[in-house]
This record gives structure tokens, sequence and C-alpha cells, in this order.
């Protein structure tokens, strides 16, 4: 039955990463996978519990006196009820609803023009010097917001500046790289540095310090080799294009409060962690509420504006993108299940004894992550390896290996850096990638011939960078 939790688990993950071929949505395919693996865990392997977790299944019956008169097998299956599905539930909520809350400010920001006021900036007439421009504020935006919308936002702005559809897959490749470079170093910038993040495996500062010139080499290496295919100044640049914007009913100082405040409740989550030691959803959630408040201060104001143009926060949750939430879902709940059987922690002992390198496993994951969702991927490399104690070092056999699974430890932190940016290889390879893919209909053919090896250059000099600097600190 083990193989045919394999079997499940790798036909989906074919499924998902053929999405674009198949047309049925990864988050079907996710739940589906999820829901499968757990019944046949459940119905066909319960007795697993005593192998790998022995003390907790222990505990639990000798603390349930109502399960003594149960056979062995019920009260693995009781176990599993009642404690395993409830504890991973309760470990993949604290992600969602952080995603969701985060989601949502992004949404109340965009939805009435506040990231306008950092785009209409933009007026460089120079392709050479938009090309920069275009690569830098995508870095650092991607930082703060999630990379889809860093994406639909520059891309958005390009499509108002150049009208010469090839020149601009140039600069949404750009985007594209330098929203993966971008979302790596930040503990809010990526779907999985925040999953990394929520659990514990890396904190704030490191994060941010280990992986920031990386991710800057990262995204450098590519615009200095694109730069030269670009020459002289944009000539259908219009600027009154650029200053284009749709209507909102809140007037400029507002929009500019609304950016300031849902920039600063995003900022504000990691500070909250480390000060309460709280989960980031509830951070993120005490942001979401304040900028709500605010809001719905501001449209009590404006009695005289139509109610459906006031794009509350009520109206605006419906925005947000549910089937990436129940993605995250199913794709979490089946990995918990070959989590739960020992899968994971056998693949790991293998990976460990033949490969034996963190470095290259982790270069190895990003390789994957160009071609298949790196949601999963982080998944399943966060169940191949718990979080070691540091005190527990001296009791392992290889203390100097085991080492970097401590929490910041070099695993933990690379592993965030290829699987971000890793997926600039291709264009399918993550969400930015996928975005600026179907709005600008970039040929996958096209992005393969003139992008794929410079993002790999990318991608390989920043993870020399992470190795060189972790070698000699």
């Amino acid at each position: 039955m083990t193989l045919l939790m394999i079997i499940i688990f790798l036909l989906a993950y074919l499924l998902i990463a053929t999405e674009h071929n198949t047309k049925i949505d990864k988050a079907a395919i996710a739940l589906l996978a999820g829901g499968l693996l757990w019944v046949v865990y459940i119905l066909f392997l319960p007795q697993s519990v005593t192998g790998f977790h022995p003390e907790a299944f222990k505990f639990y019956i000798e603390h349930n006196p109502n399960t003594a008169n149960l056979s062995f097998i019920e009260q693995c299956r009781s176990y599993i009820v009642n404690v395993q599905i409830v504890e991973f539930l309760g470990e993949i909520a604290s992600t969602l609803f952080f995603l969701i809350g985060a989601m949502t400010i992004v949404e109340i920001i965009d939805v009435h023009g506040g990231f306008h006021i950092i785009t209409k900036r933009i007026k460089t007439k120079k392709k050479n010097n938009l090309l920069w421009v275009i690569a830098f504020v995508t870095f650092f935006m991607s930082a703060v917001l999630d990379n889809m919308t860093t994406s639909i936002v520059m891309i958005m702005l390009m499509r108002r500046i150049i009208r010469n559809y090839k020149m601009r897959w140039v600069y949404g490749a750009v985007i594209i790289i330098a929203a993966n470079s971008g979302g790596a170093w930040s503990p809010i910038g990526d779907v999985t540095t925040i999953m990394l993040w929520v659990k514990d495996k890396v904190t704030t500062v490191p994060l941010v310090t280990s992986l920031f010139l990386p991710s800057l080499v990262s995204t450098l290496i590519p615009v200095l080799l694109l730069q030269r295919k670009l020459k002289g100044d944009i000539p259908e640049y219009d600027a009154r294009q650029s200053s284009s914007y749709h209507h909102s009913p809140l007037s400029e100082k507002e929009r500019v409060w609304l950016l300031i405040i849902g920039v600063a409740a995003l900022l504000f989550v990691p500070v909250f962690k480390s000060i309460t030691h709280l989960p980031p959803y509830v951070g993120v959630l005490i942001g979401l509420s304040i900028l709500w408040i605010y809001t719905e201060i501001l449209f009590s104001r404006k009695l005289e504006v139509d109610e459906d143009l006031k794009h509350r926060v009520t109206s605006i949750m419906r925005r947000i993108d549910t089937p990436t939430i129940l993605f995250f879902l199913g794709i979490l709940m089946a990995v918990n299940t070959l989590q739960a059987t020992g899968i994971l922690n056998n693949l790991g002992d293998f990976l460990n004894k033949s490969v034996n390198n963190i470095y290259v496993i982790n270069l190895i994951i990003g390789g994957v992550s160009a071609i298949v969702d790196n949601v999963p991927l982080v998944a399943v490399a966060m169940g191949m390896y718990p979080t070691l104690d540091p005190s527990a070092l001296a009791t392992v056999s290889d203390p100097q290996f085991m080492q970097h699974f401590v929490q910041d430890g070099d695993f933990w932190l690379f592993l965030a850096y290829c699987s971000g940016v890793g997926g600039s290889m291709l264009i399918i390879g993550s969400v930015a990638g996928v975005v600026v893919m179907g709005i600008e209909r970039i040929k996958f053919g096209w992005y393969l011939k003139n992008i794929s090896l410079m993002a790999a250059a990318g991608y390989l000099a920043g993870g020399a960078v992470f190795i060189l600097t972790a070698m000699i600190l």
C-alpha cells in the first residue's frame, strides 16, 4: 500500500505539472490526491503509526481510556482521526490563514490603485534604463507583495508604456526573474518562503541577510545579459500612456495612505512574530483588520458615491485566488500523509546516503521546480527533514552534516533560495511566469530559447554566492 500511495502522489504531481495541457485545475487534482491518500492511509496502513509515532500513540492510548476496548487497528485509526489529522490541519490552517490575510491586503491596495502611485513615476525613455528600473522595482516590490500580484502590476505597466509585444516579452521575462528572486529573500515574499517561515524552519533576520545578495545576483546576471539586446529609446513611449488609471472613489491622498497602511501591515508581521512569538497569521489578520477599518471609515464619508464603486473588503475577498488556497490545502494534506507513514523520512535517508550534500540536494530541487510546482517540492522537503534541535546534535551519528537542519540552518535557507529562484528557468516554473505568459501570450519556446539559459546562469551564480558565503562564514 505504500507503493500505491507513492503512485497516487506521483500521478497527481504529473497532472499538476501538465495543467496547461490537461485543462484540469491543479487545485482539483491536489484536493483529490490529498483525500485519496488519507483514505488509503486510514483503511490499509493505520498500524504504521506505531512504527513512526510510537511515543505519541502510546500517550494517546494511555490518556484516552475509552479506546481500551477497541481492537489494535481501531486504536490506530482513532489516533489518526483524533490526533494526526487534527494536528496536520492546524499546521496547514496557519499557512492558509496567513495567505488569505496577505492576499486580501494586496487586493485592497490594488483595486483602489495604490500600486499606481509607484508605477506612474517610471517615465524613463531609454530601453536599458527602463530594463534596470523594472528589474529593481519588481525585485523589491515582490519582497513585500506576492509574486503573482507584483507580476500583474508590472506587466500591466509595460502594456501602457510599450506597444511592441516582442519588446514587451523581454521586459516580461525580467519581471518573472526579478519577481521570483525578490520573493526568495523575504519571509513574506514568496509562498514557499512563507511556508518555511511559518513552520519556523527559518527566521526573518538570517533569511534576509543570507539570501539578499544571492537573490540580487540571480537578478543582475540575466539583466546584464539581456541589456545587450536593447539599444536606444522606446519609440512608442507616451507619457500619457503611463499615467492612465482606472476609476476609484478614493482621492490621491487617500490612496497614498492606503498603500502606506497596507505595506506597513505586511512589514509589521515579522516584527509581530519576533516580539509576541505568536503565529504570523495572527499578525497579518490584525493588519488586515486595521486596513479594513480604515477603508470603512473612508467609505462612510462618501455617501454620494455608488456602493458598487467603493470596493469594500467584503466584496474584495471574493476576488482573492481561492483555487490557489485550495491547491495548498490539498497538496499539503497529501504531503502530510507521506510524512505520517514514514515515506518522506525514508526518502530523506536515501538522499542523505546517496548524495549527502545539502547544496546539491537543494540545487536539484530548484532545477525540478522549473518543471513542476515548487509548493509541493518544498512541502516534501519539509516532511523529509524535521527541524533538528541544536542540543540534539551531539546524539546524532553525523553531527557535522545534520547541523544544516537546525533552525536557520544552511539547508533551509538554501531551500528558500533554490525553490524560489529555480522556477525562473522555465516560463511555466512559477506563478509569476504563468501569469505573464497568460497576459502577454509569451511562447514557451521563445522563453526557452532566449531567456532560460540567462535565468539558469543567474540561478547558479546566486547559488554559488550563497555556498561561498556559507563556507567562508
